[in-house]
């Protein structure tokens, strides 16, 4: 039996019933193990299954009658697995897609807008050396591995990243310091920009997030220090899209309170459930 792939995606949309996108979502994924999240403000999910069956589920989610044709053209990334990464199939409906605890007063969310820079031209803006390279994950996900030269805003609580960019973006804007953000699919980073440039903050944000970078660059080690951290069974993943051999107990820090309650939860499950797409 072939391996299963992985597929991720998210696409903001507004959605005028949620419950009854997330109803069509769940039907439209039978076959495939993961989690979806439905929000008024789109949907973004990480499921895996066989190629065939991955393939059929992203071509339907773009015909014209799924969800008024609101996905249509939405990026997947994908990437393999020795073992199937999910255990369930969990399609749910929250308040946002990803929450962040951003202030209610913010531009709206584009996804391709000229702030969004292809691997390449990534590349290039790190090589200036000018910019914050902003690493927009949790503290752990830092720690496992980030891009060379970023800085962690060590992220225990998603309202964290807020205070911290707050605290300095007044030092950054009297410099004239761009901001180079990434995540790692891209949700977290499209959802923030708009905020940061309330902040007057000229912004850059690395398109697909590290997957993407991954994907499309196969010198990716020279950028990127350690490992990726996936919410899912893989755990870690290297600069190949490789699972690699790290263990939840080497990703979590049980001295520190955000992160011991996160290993008992990956213990009770054996493994991270990846119930958080985003």
């Amino acid at each position: 039996m072939d391996s299963p792939q992985h597929t991720a995606f998210y696409r903001f949309t507004p959605l005028a019933d949620p419950a009854a996108a997330a109803a069509t979502l769940r039907e439209l994924a039978q076959g495939l193990l993961g989690a979806i999240v439905v929000a008024g403000e789109g949907v973004s999910g990480a499921l895996a299954g066989s190629k065939e069956t991955v393939a059929a589920f992203e071509a339907a989610l773009q015909q014209a009658e799924v969800l008024g044709g609101a996905l249509r053209g939405m990026a997947f990334k994908h990437s393999a697995c020795a073992v199937a990464p999910f255990g369930r199939l969990k399609v749910s409906v929250k308040p946002e897609i990803v929450a962040l605890g951003l202030p209610d007063e913010h531009g709206a969310v584009d996804e391709h807008d000229a702030s969004h820079l292809a691997p390449a031209a990534w590349r290039e803006l790190l090589a200036r050396g000018d910019a914050v390279v902003l690493d927009n994950r949790n503290h752990f996900e830092y720690r496992l591995g980030h891009f060379r030269g970023a800085v962690d805003p060590q992220v225990h609580n998603f309202r964290d990243f807020t205070a911290y960019v707050e605290a300095r973006a007044p030092a950054w804007r009297e410099a004239g310091r761009p901001v180079a953000m990434y995540c790692t699919g891209g949700i977290r980073c499209d959802k923030t920009a708009p905020w940061l440039r309330s902040l007057g903050l000229q912004v850059f944000q690395l398109e697909g997030g590290i997957l993407n970078f991954f994907d499309r660059m196969p010198d990716a080690g020279r950028d990127w220090l350690g490992e990726c951290f996936v919410f899912d069974r893989r755990i870690a993943l290297d600069t190949a899209l490789r699972e690699t051999a790290t263990g939840i107990e080497q990703v979590y820090d049980p001295a520190l309170p955000d992160e011991a309650w996160r290993l008992k939860r990956a213990r009770q499950l054996d493994v991270s459930s990846g119930d958080d797409p985003g």
